[in-house]
């Protein structure tokens, strides 16, 4: 749907009236082609005493094809800043990060990004170190507000050993890809194994299986596309009121369309039989279908509650338990869930979404220890406003005070949220479990 608001502030009418009324100035925010290279521009690192992410991050940035510096020319402009902050033991070394970061911020480009790099602060041997690195949080959350022109800044802990883990997550946040993701925490090695394979930047999912289900439109089809793009097989999933959409879009993609019904009493065994007998397995596994019966609670029919709690949450374990039983999930597989901010921070009038999509994360937190053994992950995406076709039922005050709610003044796009699929789709993060990242511009609700 067309932000018609964003279009006026970048007329010369709208500029002035954004400067002098204070009104809110949504930049337009770079995202990923494919064929463009990951960042465009010089990446500044630097490094607190002692860190001990070492050669990892060059090395990282030389697979990816990232050109980066330690040192930055008076007036040179760079695209992203990366600071190794795993030295950092007491709370007086956060000075460092100040003395590293002001004088080089006003050298980021638009639409750059900030990336700060600690251990995980559970892990800290001392209160000084557990002190300094829990604080990389509350400088990335504020600073991703400060920043502004679309640029970003995230927090990354990399738990012991899985230094050389970090390629992959290093790529999306600094690239266009994570143009909606900011004031976010990333943990790599913290929930399973510290290692990951090295990949293929233009095709990571090349030879892979990938099952998205509701993925004839909005949301489901970007992420169908996304992983199409990175080499994947598609299948993916929808009822049969949307089969002509779903086999459309998936053949335009050259994947494959499974029509059913996901709670149906039958439908895992039937998706589990698709699966092993099609391709023996699957590799990646998207449960993005979802509905919404909004109502507040003293108003709540218990079929909607039920309804809302079924698709969004229940029927994704059960398809997975199933999965997981049968031994189709290939080692190195992940199983990826859509959450929503609603399930972090609640909404007016959607409590059976709140507690479905809460009821996501908790499932994220339960399975990805026990998967791991396996060589498997499981991760969450919480998306926040994402400009999809539910947007347009949405009353206009509601509609706009959701896009204008977050750092990046706008709303999302499907893409948004896709893109940080294939992320955590990317074998490259076979280091990254446990994790929900929201995808809403740094949203002004919840944490």
């Amino acid at each position: 749907m067309s932000d018609r608001y964003q279009d006026l502030v970048h007329t010369t009418v709208g500029k002035f009236l954004v400067k002098n009324l204070g009104l809110p100035n949504p930049p337009r925010l770079e995202r990923y082609r494919a064929g463009d290279p990951l960042v465009s521009g010089t990446v500044l690192v630097g490094a607190a005493p002692g860190s001990t992410l070492g050669t990892a991050v060059p090395d990282a940035f030389s697979a990816l094809g990232i050109a980066s510096t330690d040192t930055l020319a008076e007036g040179e402009k760079i695209k992203g800043i990366v600071f190794d902050a795993t030295g950092l033991a007491t709370a007086a070394d956060l000075d460092l990060l100040q003395e590293f970061l002001t004088p080089v911020l006003r050298n980021l480009a638009g639409c750059g990004r900030v990336v700060l790099v600690g251990t995980p602060p559970e892990d800290a041997e001392t209160p000084g170190r557990a002190i300094a690195q829990r604080a990389l949080e509350g400088v990335s959350r504020s600073l991703g507000k400060e920043l502004g022109k679309g640029s970003t800044a995230q927090t990354v802990y990399v738990g012991a050993g899985a230094e050389r883990a970090i390629a992959s997550t290093l790529g999306f946040l600094l690239s266009p890809k994570s143009a909606y993701v900011s004031g976010q925490v990333v943990r790599i090695g913290t929930a399973g194994t510290t290692e990951a394979p090295a990949f293929d930047v233009a095709a990571p999912l090349a030879g892979k299986v990938a099952l998205v289900t509701g993925a004839s439109r909005g949301l489901g089809l970007a992420m169908a596309q996304t992983l199409h793009r990175d080499g994947a097989t598609v299948v993916g999933l929808d009822v049969a009121p949307l089969a002509d959409d779903l086999q459309r879009e998936m053949a335009a993609i050259d994947g494959e369309s499974l029509v059913l019904d996901i709670t149906a009493p039958d439908a895992a065994q039937r998706i589990a039989s698709y699966l092993s007998e099609r391709h023996g397995g699957v590799d990646v596994v998207v449960h993005n279908a979802g509905i919404t019966r909004d109502k507040r609670l003293r108003n709540m029919k218990t079929e909607n509650w039920h309804k809302v709690v079924e698709i969004n949450v229940d029927a994704p374990q059960r398809i997975t338990s199933e999965l997981l039983d049968q031994k189709l999930v290939r080692p190195g597989g992940t199983i990826l869930g859509v959450s929503s901010i609603a399930g972090i921070a609640g909404n007016n009038g959607q409590t059976n979404y709140a507690a479905s999509k809460a009821g996501v994360i908790g499932w994220v937190n339960e399975l990805a220890p026990r998967i791991a053994p396996y060589g498997l992950t499981i991760n969450a995406v919480a998306p926040g406003f994402i400009e999809t076709d539910m947007v347009k039922t949405i009353p206009l005050t509601i509609r706009e005070a959701g896009r204008r709610m977050n750092s990046m003044s706008q709303g999302g796009l499907p893409i948004d949220v896709a893109e940080t699929i294939a992320w955590y789709a990317n074998p490259g993060s076979a280091a990254l479990s446990g994790n929900v990242v929201r995808v809403c511009g740094q949203s002004l609700l919840g944490a």
